[in-house]
């Protein structure tokens, strides 16, 4: 905690710089030096002030299957660690090397949802729409910070863990913005919030962020399935008392990972990569060796839904290898009985919506 602190006060000077450069850019903005675009169509926008896992991803997962079945949806992100640049829209023979992780995972779990990627939000929706005309709302991932794109609805993750009231700027915190800039959402969801979570944690962490009067607060769990097999979702694995985990990761926050599967397995050998890494093929022989050094016959390889996007760049390996490698999947649950409230908000935001 002091090495921490001590780090904090050393980065203060650049985190104000840092603040600062992010405050006039914001200004230009607000006076109109730098413009906003909006477009004809709803645009729903999910980000977050900090660095990287908040949830983001799985929060997108549940408005595709909230909205899916009644309206042509599109994601349109970024595309982080793609090997790309521009404009690139998704096929089925795309992989992770060309949109990045988590726009694939879009892909493979909703074949007929339309997913782009661009580093430009503002040139990236028209070129979605020439693309796909009948496209009727679009998702943006991780555009809170993306302010040349007003966005109609605008929703805000923090995590549980490090709220953003808790958090400081870059680099002596995690924080891309001041923390006022909370006040832009029209939605804020505490993610990853542990299931049992009381009524009184709620309240105490309602009055620390202290939504306005225009702003709806949320507070959002995680439920994880059964794992299953890579390469074949209709084998299954079981987490119990008998079996030893090697879970293998490349995201940016591991810990609510490493809390669900520790207690419910024999023995947890975390292996640990930076966000969105690129796997080697010298990773996957040390993944073997350190698999094949397990003595018990009850043993698995345990990922995540995103690192098997790029897991897969070696799936020919890993099969000659003999790996088992099983995917955890999740879904984002509501706590306090907060889900048909925030369904009811955003489809009655597209029913309001107006050009």
């Amino acid at each position: 905690m002091i090495q921490f602190r001590l780090f904090q006060l050393l980065f203060a000077p650049f985190s104000l710089l840092y603040g600062v450069g992010v405050a006039l850019r914001n200004v230009f903005y607000r006076v109109g030096i730098l413009r906003q675009v909006s477009f004809s169509i709803p645009v729903i926008s999910v980000g977050n002030l900090s660095m990287g896992g908040s949830g983001k991803t799985p929060h997108i997962e549940y408005l595709v299957r909230l909205l899916k079945d009644y309206i042509h949806l599109a994601t349109l992100s970024r595309g982080y660690k793609r090997k790309t640049s521009g404009f690139v829209m998704a096929t089925r023979h795309t992989d992770a090397t060309q949109i990045g992780d988590e726009p694939l995972q879009f892909t493979r779990k909703f074949p007929e949802l339309a997913v782009a990627v661009s580093e430009s939000r503002a040139l990236g929706v028209p070129q979605l729409l020439a693309h796909d005309p009948g496209i009727q709302t679009v998702l943006l991932d991780d555009a809170f910070q993306h302010l040349a794109v007003a966005p109609g609805l605008n929703i805000m993750l923090t995590d549980w863990r490090l709220p953003f009231t808790r958090d400081f700027l870059l680099p002596s915190g995690r924080l891309r913005e001041w923390r006022s800039a909370y006040k832009r959402a029209d939605i804020l969801i505490v993610s990853k919030c542990p299931p049992e979570m009381t009524e009184s944690e709620r309240v105490a962490l309602a009055s620390e962020i202290r939504p306005l009067p225009h702003q709806q607060l949320f507070f959002s769990t995680y439920r994880y399935g059964y794992p299953y097999y890579a390469f074949n979702p209709a084998y299954q694995a079981l987490l119990d008392m008998e079996t030893e985990v090697i879970l293998c990761t490349g995201i940016a926050n591991v810990q609510s990972l490493l809390e669900y599967v520790s207690p419910r397995v024999k023995n947890l050998i975390n292996v640990e990569y930076p966000d969105h890494h690129f796997f080697e093929a010298g990773e996957m022989y040390d993944l073997k060796a350190r698999y094949d050094a397990i003595l018990s016959d009850k043993k698995i390889v345990l990922t995540t839904e995103k690192d098997v996007m790029r897991l897969e760049l070696h799936r020919s390996l890993i099969l000659e290898l003999q790996i088992p490698l099983f995917v955890l999947p999740i879904e984002v649950a509501f706590l306090f009985e907060g889900a048909n409230h925030f369904d009811n908000t955003v489809k009655e935001f597209l029913l309001n919506f107006k050009v």
